[in-house]
């Protein structure tokens, strides 16, 4: 049976390289993003197993509205990756309390809105199952190095990443019994995309692999969860 998910914060780096692989994994996929300038491309060239959602994951209203979208056209959700993530790159002493305050609503706020209107149709899936062993979804939340070692001159950014890392914490020992699969990736290091012109390719992460480890906690037998997924590129120092 086909998945149903949901890529909330979608650009045209990694989350875009997400959705092309979900969708030619046979899912159907919801494209979350505050603007529907790169979804609505995005969507128009996945084809009819892709929803462009515009949809600020800050706003419960919007958030409420944008999964009754991808239900009326796809069906329950089984699959949420919690992607987007924010903050500007200014330091305790010239960062506003709005931006700030913005940070921690895109990672964490959006996360849980995101994450609380999923679960419901995850734990419905799995109470209808007649397998007993069945898991009946999976949560997956973009982390970043910041979200084990706070970056300097970045509190707000910081801040965001370490509130959903223990929102994916909370939830996966909460979930898991229920059969729901809740797990954090940190990406460690920069992701290699077009944009990216100035650094050696042996020395930044492969999206396309990065969607290979997301693919597999997707579909990881509930005998072995992964909690936490730690990406970096091999050229690093461990």
């Amino acid at each position: 049976m086909a998945r149903t998910a949901v890529i909330a914060g979608v650009g045209p780096g990694l989350g875009a390289t997400l959705a092309r692989r979900f969708v030619d994994e046979g899912c159907r996929v919801g494209l979350f993003a505050r603007s529907n300038e790169f979804v609505d491309d995005l969507a128009a060239e996945l084809g009819e197993d892709a929803l462009a959602v515009p949809t600020d994951i800050t706003d419960p209203e919007a958030v409420t509205a944008g999964f009754e979208a991808v239900r009326e056209r796809f069906g329950p959700v089984d699959v949420l990756v919690n992607h987007a993530s924010g903050g500007s790159w200014e330091g305790i002493r010239d960062i506003s309390l709005d931006a700030f305050e913005q940070a921690l609503d895109v990672s964490a706020v959006g996360g849980f809105l995101c994450s609380r209107e999923a679960v419901e149709d995850m734990l419905d899936a799995r109470r209808a199952s007649p397998d007993e062993n069945a898991g009946g979804g999976t949560i997956i939340f973009t982390g970043a190095t910041s979200a084990v070692r706070g970056r300097g001159g970045a509190p707000g950014f910081s801040a965001g990443k370490f509130a959903a890392r223990g929102l994916a914490e909370s939830m996966a020992r909460e979930l898991g019994p229920e059969g729901v699969h809740v797990a954090h990736v940190v990406i460690d290091g920069q992701i290699n995309t077009p944009g990216v012109t100035d650094r050696d390719p042996e020395e930044l992460l492969d999206p396309e692999a990065i969607a290979d480890a997301y693919w597999t906690l997707v579909t990881q037998d509930r005998s072995a969860w992964t909690l936490e997924l730690d990406l970096r590129p091999h050229v690093e120092s461990f």
